[in-house]
């Protein structure tokens, strides 16, 4: 099964400095609909990992954070995409929880939740910290260069846990993806092929 982790501010949906509080203030990058759409029709499952600490911090309750989702999702699906499943985590950054980003925790029960192979599945952030998550998961990072990822680039830890690929954008990286993927496949119906031609030539020099 294909995955694709998607982080939520600054790749499916623009940062706001006061964070997003309520679906008036939510607005989709461009592209990042397309993208999702191209996902959905390649086979891949799509899910969000988000930080959501505006809940431990009292701006914003569970039901608020789950009604701008309930409406994400079906923006998205009526542009012919599909959102398999959402993670978040509440806690601010003091509480030292296991699933708040860079912490893999959202990653893994994910991948539990879904029987996912982890070292096949793409992470897609636009911060350190969504690249961190990536590499602690065993997936693959890109990061966007939409919300904080360009500024990300130059942040001293960039060289420390550089991502796979960078993209200007969530519809770049999926377009990435699905490159990748196809010279992935082809690479192994390749090998597949010599193998068989192999066993077939032993076969028959064996007769």
């Amino acid at each position: 099964m294909p995955v694709v982790f998607l982080d939520r501010d600054g790749v499916i949906n623009e940062n706001r400095e006061d964070h997003v509080k309520s679906w008036e203030e939510f607005r989709f990058i461009p592209g990042s609909l397309s993208a999702i759409r191209m996902l959905r029709e390649a086979g891949f499952h799509v899910f969000v990992v988000t930080n959501q600490a505006v809940i431990g911090r009292g701006i914003l309750t569970h039901a608020m954070l789950e009604d701008i989702h309930s409406r994400m999702i079906v923006h998205i699906s009526a542009a012919g995409g599909k959102i398999h499943d959402i993670r978040y985590c509440p806690h601010t950054p003091n509480e030292a929880c296991h699933c708040r980003k860079p912490q893999p925790g959202m990653l893994l029960d994910l991948a539990s939740r879904w029987h996912v192979d982890l070292s096949h599945a793409y992470m897609v952030g636009d911060a350190l910290t969504d690249i961190e998550a990536a590499t602690s998961a065993g997936c693959r990072s890109i990061l966007v260069q939409t919300g904080r990822g360009l500024e990300q680039m130059y942040a001293p830890g960039f060289v420390h846990c550089p991502p796979n690929q960078v993209a200007a954008n969530l519809f770049e990286a999926v377009t990435w993806i699905l490159g990748h993927e196809s010279n992935t496949l082809h690479i192994e119906d390749s090998v597949a092929s010599r193998r068989y031609t192999a066993v077939k030539y032993l076969v028959t020099a064996g007769k």
